[in-house]
């Protein structure tokens, strides 16, 4: 059986891994793929509290983030494709200024 504490720092392993992607990178799209591993590691902690202390609620909000995420997904990419289209790179540094 896995414990409560394994699961909180398979979660924490995977917050740090996604927030080293989203403070040093510099590529739209690993920003992106960091963002979304923080929100999955705030998925597991969910998860793992609502089995640990009976109940639903944890995993209807995972499933709500989930939903956000997707959502949020779904735009970044459009404003992605956008600023490749408009400056040739999606290397965020060059699009600071939004002057191409």
């Amino acid at each position: 059986m896995i414990t409560l504490q394994e699961y909180l720092t398979v979660a924490a392993l995977l917050f740090s891994l996604g927030l080293l992607i989203v403070l040093f990178r510099n590529n739209a799209i690993s920003i992106l793929m960091g963002i979304e591993l923080m929100l999955n590691a705030a998925n597991i902690n969910f998860v793992a509290f609502s089995q640990s202390l009976g109940g639903l609620a944890g995993q209807v909000f995972a499933l709500f983030v989930i939903v956000a995420a997707a959502a949020e997904a779904a735009v970044a990419i459009a404003i992605i494709v956008l600023m490749y289209q408009n400056l040739g790179t999606t290397d965020v540094e060059k699009a600071k200024n939004l002057n191409g």
